[in-house]
């Protein structure tokens, strides 16, 4: 590792650890929310929901999101819970609305060690609240189907037999009016993904206008910021798809300027680290998309064209709700981009594609770790060409390091002729000394694409790989890889061609320390890929210092 490319190893290092401490700095003490004269919500409160909260039809101009008040204010009615429990979740719908309004995930506990508690997603009260609401707003008055109406079901338990692929589960409005009204659930095996149908029929001979809708209410708290949690670099909160961009919507400019568009072929989320809660729409229509922030809680929902109802054409909208962990095949296999909430940020470009490498990898080799590992021989064997000139470079840097030394005892006080010499060196000799650069160069951007691999895709949470390992994308527990990264690293050192000047010499001596130190906060995935890039570095250098030595001695 000659001067330059210590120099640059350096600066790219502190460029990266500015950037992380940047980042946590601003999610720390960024303006504070804007506070409100509510008392804090008490179990079984609503923070700042209204009452009157059904979206209404109107045009985009016209359309005035609610803006929840703390007057407003009021315990949810639920009535009776209906229990729903496939393979992967144990569901809760409300029959008082007819609604969603509780999800724990069976395959996600919040610890690894520990089966219980299950990550839970949807909670239908207090604090935690976050629920989805439907319904069928009328266009002509009257008695309507909506989230705040009663609806019955059959039975009041659900359960996913052996054997079975779907479960439906159907609640009929309990209304008065010209009209009838359904919502259908329908639950599949392995999947995290609900098809929500709303129906509405008029009485025979009788029509109807109306208009259908999704919606979600969630609390607001923002994540907690930490260099060693994961959760201090994802986003956290609302986002809106247009079609076309996907925008994280920050809680606090929500609450400052609702925001109202229309969207065809659109979805709404809430997204945290490593699961999301979101509404698909039907593609074929064009929806009204409204999102709103107030006191601590913001609403995102999405009403539909008004339809004509009559007996021969009833109403039928097929909404997807999708609640669960990323799982990018998943999201994928419904559709609308919904993949793009696994969010690895700028890195985007290079991560999505490594993600999908090995994740290919992974179902041959069932495990994460040894699919780290392969993938890394892969990119090496990519660049092995180009990182062979570089190495082919520091060998012969090395050979001329006493030739080197002597030019600048004869040049120590003419900086000019020393340059002049060594320039002339390296010509006859066919060195590059910036060819040195090129490994890091090479391995920066895939440094930081795993980082974004391994902390945001929910395929690797608590994911094991061997012995001590149990969680690839935690630090190690015992920093045993951060010390084999040290050790690799020595090794590499000694042999680089060694830095004329002392100062440099010893910081080169140290960097394996520094280094390590700096991987210790980092996730073990990430750590044993550094590890095994560097591992194949010394492999490849030893190799060409032996081909490089043999050539000389041939001359």
């Amino acid at each position: 590792m000659d001067n330059l490319n210590l120099r640059l190893f350096l600066w790219l290092t502190l460029l990266g650890v500015g950037w992380l401490t940047y980042t946590a700095w601003v999610a720390d003490y960024r303006a504070a929310p804007r506070t409100t004269t509510a008392a804090t919500p008490q179990a079984g409160q609503v923070p700042g929901v209204p009452a009157n909260d059904v979206p209404r039809i109107g045009s985009p101009s016209d359309a005035q999101p609610q803006i929840p008040t703390p007057a407003q204010a009021a315990a949810p009615d639920t009535g009776e819970l209906i229990h729903v429990q496939t393979d992967v979740l144990d569901l809760r719908i409300a029959s008082q609305g007819g609604d969603l309004v509780r999800a724990d995930l069976l395959e996600y506990p919040v610890d690894k060690d520990m089966p219980e508690p299950l990550v839970r997603l949807l909670h239908e009260s207090g604090p935690d609240r976050w629920v989805f609401q439907s319904g069928v707003t009328s266009a002509v008055g009257g008695a309507e189907p909506n989230h705040r109406g009663l609806f019955r079901s059959a039975s009041n338990e659900y359960t996913l037999a052996p054997g079975q692929d779907e479960l439906v589960v159907t609640l009929d409005w309990v209304g008065e009016g010209p009209i009838s009204a359904r919502k259908t659930y329908t639950f599949h095996r392995g999947r995290y993904d609900v098809e929500l149908t709303l129906t509405v029929a008029p009485a025979a001979g009788g029509s109807w206008r109306g208009a259908p809708y999704v919606k979600m209410e969630r609390v607001h708290v923002p994540a907690k910021r930490s260099y060693t949690s994961p959760d201090s670099y994802s986003f956290k909160g609302p986002v809106l798809y247009d079609g076309d961009s996907f925008e994280r919507i920050d809680f606090e400019d929500l609450a400052r300027m609702p925001e109202t568009q229309e969207v065809q072929g659109g979805w709404f989320a809430a997204i945290q680290h490593h699961f999301l809660a979101a509404a698909v729409p039907p593609s074929g229509a064009v929806y009204r998309y409204d999102a709103s922030a107030s006191g601590q809680t913001f609403v995102l929902s999405a009403i539909g064209p008004v339809a004509d109802v009559n007996a021969a054409m009833p109403l039928n909208a097929t909404f997807t709700l999708f609640v669960g962990p990323k799982l990018q095949k998943q999201l994928q296999s419904v559709g609308s981009d919904l993949e793009r909430t696994v969010d690895y940020g700028i890195t985007t470009p290079l991560a999505q594609p490594l993600f999908s490498v090995l994740d290919w990898v992974h179902g041959w080799v069932n495990n994460w770790g040894f699919a780290i590992i392969l993938v890394t021989i892969l990119i090496k064997l990519v660049f092995y060409k180009l990182t062979a000139m570089s190495g082919r470079s520091m060998a012969k840097m090395r050979k001329i390091a006493p030739r080197m030394k002597s030019l600048q005892e004869r040049y120590k006080d003419d900086r000019q002729g020393l340059s002049q010499a060594m320039m002339e060196l390296y010509k006859k000799e066919k060195v590059n000394p910036a060819a040195g650069c090129l490994p890091i160069l090479i391995q920066m951007p895939f440094f930081f694409a795993f980082y974004w691999v391994l902390v945001e895709s929910v395929e690797m949470r608590q994911a094991p790989f061997a012995l001590w390992l149990q969680d690839l994308s935690a630090r190690d527990p015992f920093y045993v890889l951060p010390a084999l990264m040290a050790a690799a690293m020595f090794f590499q050192t000694r042999m680089s061609p060694a830095p004329p000047d002392p100062v440099q010499a010893r910081m080169m001596q140290i960097m394996p320390l520094v280094f390590a130190a700096f991987l210790i906060v980092f996730p073990a995935g990430l750590v044993l890929y550094q590890l095994t890039n560097t591992t194949l570095s010394i492999l490849q250098q030893w190799r060409i210092n032996t081909i490089v030595a043999r050539e000389s001695a041939a001359t």
